[in-house]
């Protein structure tokens, strides 16, 4: 028999890095489906193997069944083949965050970070997310073009993420910056990662001292006790978790919007458009396409594969929420279903606050910028625009739009 990791078995893998990965993963999916079904074998980058769950039903069931699938990474049976200098090594190194915890640990960590998000005034969060989309607009708003992803999407959340923080505009953008580095799996990931655990450590250590009210304050004086040992990589989850899908749920919005007849009416301020236009996002275009992981903590059968103990599945929630048994596609799907795998499902699942914190976020990026800009529309052909080159995020790395100038604001 074959070892697990053993590449040689897996002749016909598909590579989840790469120009097609990249420009037309529903493709590649589609492709998936055809040969392997709704688990598929999978190459990481450097030919790490792994498996790839796009079927809804099964995905669903992974995610409901922890005591199989299984989140810490120590289990993983191919550490061998990883080198220190792995680009996607931060995905997955055995670092004591709540993504990796399990059971009683997890539950009071997750709590830890649940309740601190909730303790943040929707109301508040939502006027300054108007407030800091204004300022962001005034930035551009005299020239007749930008670059929404660089100058507006990718800011505005981690403008309003750092206030939540209590960071100033400069620090959030800083740190968002590093957080995309990171995720992006380039050459530069391990060093992003290790800067931003030395400013979030600088960033507990300020607050023990002066506590303040925000996430950070909330986590540290939390019921749940967390050591600085595990305050710190959560508040890093929490950042990324928030900032990047934020990011990316943004920008996939407006360039909906921009490029699909349906959502014209928006353009003029049509608000249920805007709301149908999220949520279609998160079906067809959901930001965190692909998530590192799950391992097996025995051997099993899922979707017709045999699964040895120790393999590493991916959720490949891009796949499972366009998996034909559940959505035949735009034209047919009722867009007010929420039954979307785009937070995940189960225990480890995006925590409700901070979803209902990303809506806030990303509902009003777009309904004031179509109100400040009514006429913009996009700088290129639609089909050139281009995809970042993540097999976890789905973003664009540039949203280039032409409008008529307007004033701006100012006072805000």
């Amino acid at each position: 028999m074959n070892a697990p990791h053993d590449t040689k078995s897996r002749p016909g893998a598909f590579r989840l890095y790469g120009p097609q990965f990249q420009t037309s993963p529903a493709e590649l999916y589609r492709q998936m489906r055809a040969q392997y079904g709704p688990v598929a074998p999978v190459l990481l980058e450097g030919d790490v193997p792994a498996w790839l769950v796009i079927g809804y039903r099964e995905l669903h069931h992974v995610l409901s069944h922890p005591e199989v699938f299984a989140r810490s990474s120590r289990r993983w049976n191919a550490w061998d083949l990883i080198p220190e200098n792995w680009p996607l090594r931060p995905m997955v190194m055995r670092t004591p965050t709540v993504l990796f915890a399990e059971g009683e640990e997890h539950r009071r960590r997750a709590g830890a970070i649940s309740d601190a998000l909730a303790g943040a005034d929707q109301h508040e969060v939502r006027q300054y997310a108007t407030q800091a989309a204004d300022r962001l607009i005034d930035g551009f708003c005299t020239a007749s073009k930008a670059d929404l992803r660089a100058s507006y999407a990718a800011r505005l959340p981690a403008v309003v993420l750092g206030r939540l923080y209590g960071l100033d505009q400069e620090r959030a953008d800083v740190l968002a910056e590093a957080m995309t580095t990171m995720v992006d799996g380039g050459p530069d990931a391990v060093r992003a990662q290790q800067f931003l655990l030395k400013t979030m450590g600088e960033l507990v250590a300020a607050r023990r001292r002066r506590p303040g009210n925000d996430v950070v304050s909330r986590m540290i004086n939390h019921p749940a006790a967390l050591r600085d040992e595990e305050l710190i990589p959560d508040l890093v989850v929490v950042l990324g978790g928030g900032h990047q899908p934020t990011t990316e749920w943004l920008g996939n919005t407006l360039r909906l919007m921009l490029t699909d007849d349906r959502f014209a009416a928006s353009l003029t301020g049509a608000r249920r458009s805007v709301r149908e236009a999220l949520t279609e996002v998160l079906w067809e275009d959901t930001p965190t396409q692909n998530y590192l992981g799950r391992y097996a903590a025995r051997d099993v059968e899922l979707g017709g594969q045999l699964i040895r103990t120790g393999d590493l599945l991916l959720l490949g929630l891009a796949g499972a929420n366009s998996d034909p048994r559940i959505n035949s596609g735009p034209d047919a799907q009722g867009w007010g279903n929420q039954a979307y795998l785009s937070f995940s499902h189960g225990e480890h699942r995006c925590p409700y606050p901070a979803q209902e914190l990303a809506e806030i976020i990303v509902t009003a990026g777009v309904e004031v910028l179509l109100d400040r800009l009514p006429d913009v529309e996009l700088a290129v052909g639609a089909d050139e625009l281009r995809w970042r080159p993540s097999p976890w995020m789905r973003g664009l790395v540039a949203l280039p739009v032409v409008f008529t100038p307007v004033p701006p604001l100012g006072g805000q």
